[in-house]
């Protein structure tokens, strides 16, 4: 990690931002090129398409400049603010672009709309804007395949998605060239039909964008092929019953996990822990693209039934369970509860040499007839340390 980005979570992630930014930079200066030379052109040869299609590749600018701020504020690491890390700024940019893509869209079909209405006065097309909406749209073709390149080998949704708004540029562009060239060949219409053409592909594309971009903003969850491969990791891990729930949803580029396992209730809370880690880290090492898993570790199937929650607390059971076991003793020396659907086993250790074999037996014989009839315990162990002469 370099001392200038500090601020970036890893170095994998201040490399995945330099790489971002590196790509941007280079659409921004591609389409101030061309922004420039389309506007001149369009307007000395009287070309609407090809002034539409510079609106749109202003637009690009713009959404570049958002690209630039979003690239630096999701490669940020997690705060007290943002615990997740800051990935939904690509998100919120991806939706951004869309809108603006869309709405760009929108204004062509109503301009093109209006002059379509108006052909007999528009002005004839010139042959240059030919010539600029073929170098248009060689430039765009390249840097698409360029961006799409970078973008897919970072995994970037939001690069991906600036990627493909050049591939709707280019596509824009090779209307914009069939449009002037039946303008050229006296089918004066087809300069309008070309740009209407163009403004539907990108309201098309813009509102592609935006509703991936909302489907992320309100925790979709991942594929149904790509969730039953991490249930099954998770359910292959060794002690491993079961598992109930499994919730996922995309943090930019990035995987979110929430899982419900159950164990075996009689297990020690420290080996439920492990298996539940274990778990975890199956998951990062299997799945590139997850971010980070939660593992809850439950005894029972909770979405069938909780009903755990409704017995005591220790304190009270731990009362309950001397006045059962009516031993005179200071204190037990371990009792451990298993909690099981509506009822309790108790596991509790005495300490040696209170207490004889006799009293031992006839303790045993009370609580088993005792527990015929408990409200909350089904079963009790007891067990006496064994300690040197």
């Amino acid at each position: 990690m370099t001392e200038n980005h500090s601020h970036i979570a890893s170095a994998q992630d201040a490399a995945r931002f330099e790489e971002g930014q590196r790509i941007t930079w280079v659409s921004v200066g591609v389409n101030i090129v061309l922004t420039a030379m389309q506007l001149v052109v369009g307007v000395i040869a009287h070309s609407q398409s090809l002034i539409a299609d510079a609106m749109h590749t202003l637009s690009d600018i713009v959404a570049d400049a958002f690209v630039l701020f979003a690239n630096r504020k999701g490669a940020e690491a997690a705060d007290a603010d943002h615990p997740y890390g800051h990935g939904r700024f690509e998100t919120a940019a991806s939706l951004v672009l869309g809108l603006l893509l869309a709405g760009t869209g929108a204004g062509i079909l109503v301009s093109a709309a209006g002059r379509l209405q108006d052909i007999g006065s528009a002005p004839p097309v010139g042959v240059a804007a030919m010539w600029a909406a073929l170098v248009t749209l060689a430039a765009k073709e390249g840097l698409f395949r360029y961006m799409l390149a970078k973008a897919e080998r970072l995994r970037s949704p939001m690069l991906v998605a600036n990627a493909w708004h050049a591939r709707a540029d280019a596509l824009s562009s090779l209307v914009v060239a069939a449009g002037i060239g039946g303008a050229l060949l006296g089918f004066n219409f087809a300069d309008a039909v070309a740009a209407i053409i163009v403004g539907a592909m990108i309201v098309r594309a813009g509102s592609q964008f935006a509703w991936t971009a909302i489907r992320e903003l309100i925790d979709t969850g991942l594929s149904v092929e790509e969730v039953d491969a991490i249930r099954c990791t998770i359910a292959d891990t060794p002690g491993v019953l079961s598992m109930h729930e499994l919730r996922t949803r995309r943090m930019a580029h990035q995987v979110l996990v929430d899982a419900h396992v159950q164990v075996n209730p009689r297990i020690s809370v420290s080996e439920g822990h492990r298996i539940a880690e274990s778990a975890r880290q199956r998951v990062l090492d299997s799945h590139a693209e997850v971010l980070d898993v939660l593992v809850h570790v439950d005894a029972e199937n909770d979405l069938l039934a909780n009903a755990a929650v409704a017995l005591p607390d220790r304190a009270e059971l731990l009362a309950h369970l001397r006045g059962l076991l009516d031993v005179d003793l200071p204190e037990f020396e371990k009792t451990t509860l298993h909690y099981l659907g509506t009822r309790v086993e108790a596991e509790v250790f005495l300490p040696a040499g209170h207490i004889d074999d006799a009293q031992l037996a006839a303790i045993r014989q009370r609580v088993a007839e005792a527990l015929a009839n408990d409200r909350w315990f089904i079963a009790i162990r007891l067990n006496q340390r064994i300690a040197p002469q």
